[in-house]
């Protein structure tokens, strides 16, 4: 078991369950309606404690009370909240979410008006007793100050950061983290759209990270020390229920299979299994999956 903080958001997921996706300009009624808890980090927190590692969240609560709902299922999963800022103003981000349940696939409406989580939030953790440190890529100068800091006073705590969307300046955080997971959508967005190009020029730059790029349906790529792309085949699923949350579960398995000194292509491997197993069941709860 290793002690694992997570730095980023939470929100409230407000998801609205539909036969089919609706045209524009029409009405539709929804099959039933769930609120829960979301956010990358926190999903990501979620599955790492029930793979029997003791979590953290670093991130920011309004004063309201929607928040309640998602101290409440952190505290279900076993999540210490202890280094959460509470902001007397401000609401819970809050996603709206179309799960269209003819396919699993998800949209996502998402509003925000909360201060983020501060460096000077950050530099007050006792980060000597994790073993690892996890990151969204966002709120990008505020996290590279934390990286940065991350390195100059605990250079040998593994790091993560998640690159899921092309934010401006989110390029500042490459050179900070040891481990740089990117999702499909980002890859795309790149230059180089292509993912064995995308991960020989990321490799060229930074030789010595380990760096994984996620390709949904497909499967996943990851680029060795000596430069090989190695590619693993996603795990078929024909249960498919929800795909909320697919990515961060695969981030999950990342962090999980690299604690354990896993090779890269056995970490592939459990990921797109995790994940796999993540869009055959709603919400967040893995007590069924066997490694």
């Amino acid at each position: 078991m290793a002690k694992i903080l997570g730095i980023g958001i939470a929100t409230l997921d407000i998801i609205n369950h539909v036969s089919d996706y609706p045209a524009e300009d029409s009405e539709i009624r929804a099959l039933k309606q769930t609120i829960c808890r979301g956010g990358n980090v926190t999903n990501t927190l979620t599955v790492l404690s029930q793979l029997d590692h003791q979590c953290y969240w670093g991130g920011t609560l309004a004063a309201e009370p929607d928040a309640d709902i998602i101290v409440k299922e952190l505290n279900h999963y076993s999540i210490d909240t202890r280094y959460v800022k509470k902001h007397s103003g401000g609401k819970v981000p809050t996603s709206y979410i179309l799960l269209n349940q003819s396919n699993g696939s998800r949209s996502i409406v998402h509003h925000r008006d909360l201060a983020e989580f501060s460096f000077q939030d950050f530099k007050i953790i006792p980060l000597h007793e994790f073993d690892w440190v996890h990151f969204e890529g966002r709120n990008i100068e505020q996290t590279c100050d934390m990286l940065k800091w991350l390195k100059s006073t605990h250079a040998a705590i593994p790091c993560s950061v998640e690159f899921e969307k092309h934010r401006p300046g989110v390029e500042s955080l490459y050179p900070y983290a040891d481990t740089l997971i990117f999702s499909k959508a980002y890859c795309q967005a790149s230059p180089a759209a292509d993912p064995e190009l995308f991960l020989a020029g990321m490799n060229k730059s930074y030789p010595q990270k380990t760096i994984l790029l996620s390709w949904g349906e497909k499967g996943a790529y990851a680029v060795s020390s000596n430069s090989d792309i190695i590619f693993s085949p996603a795990i078929e699923q024909p249960n498919i229920k929800d795909t909320l949350g697919a990515g961060d579960s695969f981030n999950a398995a990342v962090i999980d299979a690299l604690l354990a000194n896993n090779s890269l292509s056995k970490t592939l491997h459990s990921a797109n299994k995790l994940a796999s197993y993540k869009i055959s069941v709603r919400g967040f709860n893995i007590s069924q999956y066997v490694r």
